[in-house]
């Protein structure tokens, strides 16, 4: 049975040179909570699984700080890093990579030329290539989209990009299969309407994904506590769960997290 993954996530406004770590809720209502390499040093001591760094501003002038960003963590932190934002070309996922990076993300880029997928996954390999969802719940179904029974009802999910701003009106669950197809090796599945809520894991958008593909799915948005990673791990075939709050604000170190699952018979790695 493989091991049930804990991934901190950092978002990171590199608005600053050294770039920060900053906190929102449901995309929005920015919070600072840190130094990016300092957190992820503290994350990879506590025994995370792998790192993901998400740069929130994803401009092309801020790129260099990224790659300083990732440089100065893998001095230190010898778990994969995965990292996302702007990621709009070959030449950015090289320049990830030759910082010290394991894995790219790509959402927006993903969506407007879904053909990137396929070019990373023969460059590097689907393992290297995670394909992010934000994901935004619809009340009412349209034609053609993936119904899922919800508490609200009936409810189907659209993609965002561009950070949350913007909506393509893609169906979630669709693009999920296909971008397995095209060669994702791993989904990161964030729910718009938890993160940063402390409300759990969106359950039936998580198990919904999970049901239509075979590639490891990444749940995220709305940990608040041990109970949601357990519930997310009981409910649905994630792989893994993501959590930035409960993490960045001393509320629950990584180490006690798996502690506390594996009492409860989830095997993780301590």
């Amino acid at each position: 049975m493989l091991a049930k993954r804990i991934i901190p996530c950092l978002d990171c406004d590199l608005a600053v040179p050294q770039g920060r770590v900053v906190k929102g809720v449901e995309f929005k209502k920015i919070r600072y909570a840190g130094v990016p390499w300092e957190l992820a040093s503290r994350y990879y001591r506590e025994g995370a699984d792998e790192i993901v760094f998400l740069d929130i501003t994803a401009s092309s002038d801020r790129r260099e700080t990224m790659y300083n960003v990732i440089r100065k963590t893998a001095e230190n932190v010898f778990v994969p890093l995965a990292v996302g934002g702007g990621i709009k070309s070959l030449e950015d996922v090289r320049g990830v990579f030759v910082a010290g990076a394991d894995k790219v993300t790509v959402n927006t880029t993903a969506l407007k030329r879904p053909e990137v997928i396929s070019e990373i996954a023969g460059e590097y390999g689907s393992q290297a290539c995670v394909v992010a969802i934000d994901a935004k719940r619809r009340d009412a179904p349209s034609e053609g989209r993936i119904t899922v029974p919800t508490p609200q009802g009936e409810s189907w999910f659209e993609a965002s990009f561009y950070g949350g701003r913007e909506f393509s009106g893609v169906d979630a669950l669709a693009w999920a299969m296909e971008a397995e197809a095209l060669g994702a090796g791993e989904i990161l599945l964030t729910s718009m309407d938890r993160d940063g809520t402390y409300d759990g894991f969106d359950i039936p958008l998580t198990q919904a994904v999970s049901d239509r593909v075979r590639i490891p799915v990444i749940a995220s948005g709305g940990c608040g506590s041990p109970d949601d990673i357990f519930e997310v791990f009981s409910r649905t075939g994630a792989s893994a769960a993501l959590a930035a709050s409960i993490f960045h604000y001393n509320e629950w170190g990584v180490d006690a997290v798996k502690r506390y699952l594996a009492e409860k018979g989830v095997h993780v790695r301590i």
